[in-house]
C-alpha cells in the first residue's frame, strides 16, 4: 500500500501457485534413474513408469534436472537446445506424455532451466562468434578485443574470427548469457515453451 496524490493504491504482490504451498519434491537426475531400454541410462519412460513410486512416498511434485540435448559436458548443465530433449532420454513426445500422466495423479513437473549459459555448440554461440554482427552478436557477453577479458569473469577466446574474449561460467564449454551485463538485450530460451505446454496440458486434462 502507497499514497498518491491523496489517494490510497493497494498494491497486490504475485501470489505464486496455490500447490507449491504444499508441494512435496522428488529430484531426479534422468541418466541415474530407471533405464526403461536396456542402454545404461535411465530415461524419460523410466520416469513415467515409476510415478506411483514416488507418489506412494508422499511427494506430488517432481524437480528433474536438465533433460535437452546437450554434449554433456557438465551433466547436462551445458544446454544445446532448449526445444529438443536429449535423445538419450527420449523425446519431445516422452516428456509431453511425463506432463499428461503426472497431470492426472495429480502430481506437477518442474524442468530445471539453466538460463545462465549455453553450450559452445549452441547455435546461438555459433552465430555469435561470427566476425560479422547478426542478431546474435550481442546474446552474449563478449569484450570488443580479444586481449580484453570480461572483469571478474573466466574467458574463452581465439576460437573464432570474433576479435573478442567471451565470458563463461563454472566451465570454458559454458559461454555466458548476456542479459544486460554489457548490453542491454532481450534474450530469449525455452522456458516459455516448456511452461506454456504444462499450462496447455492441465487445461485439458
Amino acid at each position: 500500500m502507497y499514497s498518491k496524490k491523496g489517494k490510497v493504491i493497494m498494491m497486490t504482490k504475485r501470489k505464486q501457485p496455490e500447490w507449491l504451498d504444499n508441494a512435496v519434491f522428488y529430484e531426479i537426475y534422468p541418466q541415474s534413474f530407471r533405464d526403461t531400454n536396456a542402454d545404461g541410462i535411465g530415461d524419460i519412460n523410466g520416469i513415467i513408469e515409476k510415478l506411483d513410486y514416488i507418489q506412494d512416498l508422499g511427494c506430488n511434485a517432481i524437480w528433474i534436472n536438465p533433460c535437452f540435448q546437450s554434449p554433456f559436458g557438465d551433466a547436462g548443465y551445458d544446454v544445446e537446445d532448449y526445444y529438443t530433449v536429449a535423445p538419450r532420454y527420449g523425446t519431445n513426445e516422452d516428456l509431453i506424455r511425463l506432463f499428461e500422466e503426472a497431470h492426472r495423479k495429480d502430481m506437477h513437473i518442474l524442468l530445471d532451466l539453466v538460463p545462465g549459459h549455453t553450450a559452445v555448440t549452441h547455435e546461438w554461440f555459433k552465430q555469435s562468434m561470427k566476425a560479422e554482427r547478426n542478431e546474435y552478436t550481442d546474446r552474449y557477453v563478449w569484450t570488443d578485443c580479444i586481449w580484453v577479458e570480461p572483469t571478474g569473469m573466466g574467458s574463452i577466446r581465439g576460437i573464432s574470427d570474433r576479435d573478442g574474449s567471451c565470458a563463461v561460467n563454472f566451465f570454458s564449454h559454458q559461454p555466458a548469457l548476456n542479459y544486460g551485463f554489457y548490453q542491454r538485450i532481450r534474450s530469449r530460451n525455452g522456458s516459455s515453451r516448456w511452461m506454456q505446454k504444462g499450462r496447455s496440458l492441465r487445461e485439458r486434462l
